[in-house]
């Protein structure tokens, strides 16, 4: 295996980079959207409890709990209770414009990953045929053929292993674009909630 992938000359060394950066970066993202949906399954329940019993320092307790962007726009919220609807709104939505970096965050890299390793892997293919035609003119018609093979494996090995870094990379891209969208509708339906839990809570509270 270790033959094989160094037959595909020096186009290997960043291709290779590519995969161990593009691992590490899905294992990263795998583990962080992972443990999002495991904290903020019984969130508002729990919220919904504290809060219609008044109890909000209980409530931002429950929210310092659990890490997650919903959990953060939801302490938010509980903070800014006393202000009116839209002021707790846009506080919670300001939260919410600074939470989204971090959901996207290292998904550009796992974009430009899936596409330059295709490139890296076509150029390996294009060094290695100038290699091969280079063999041609040089040693005639036949030319060598250990070298004429070796250049061959170039072209073919860069391109393969191009190809297995590239397709993995686009498909957890996009699933982990689908990921953060997911999760911004569900700070959006979050925030209505949320403000409907506290207007509820202040009501009961003044009669």
């Amino acid at each position: 295996m270790i033959a094989l992938l160094i037959s595909g000359g020096l186009a290997m060394i960043p291709i290779v980079l590519c995969a161990l950066i593009a691992t590490v970066i899905i294992i990263e993202r795998l583990w962080y959207f992972a443990s999002i949906k495991k904290g903020q399954r019984d969130l508002l329940p729990r919220l919904k409890n504290s809060l219609d019993k008044g109890h909000y320092d209980e409530a931002a307790a429950i929210c310092d709990t659990v890490e997650s962007p919903v959990s953060r726009l939801m302490k938010t919220g509980i903070a800014y209770r006393e202000y009116s609807e839209i002021a707790i709104k846009e506080a919670v939505m300001n939260q919410a414009n600074r939470e989204i970096p971090r959901l996207e965050r290292f998904l550009p890299t796992l974009g430009t990953i899936a596409t330059i390793a295709t490139l890296l892997g076509l150029l390996g293919t294009v060094t290695g045929n100038i290699q091969a035609f280079g063999v041609l003119g040089d040693m005639g018609s036949m030319g060598n053929p250990a070298v004429l093979a070796g250049a061959i494996a170039q072209a073919l090995v860069t391109t393969a292993t191009g190809l297995i870094v590239s397709i993995p990379a686009i498909i957890f891209y996009n699933y982990f674009i689908a990921e953060v969208n997911h999760l911004v509708t569900e700070m959006e339906s979050s925030v209505s909630d949320l403000v409907l839990l506290l207007d509820s809570g202040k009501k009961k509270h003044e009669v």
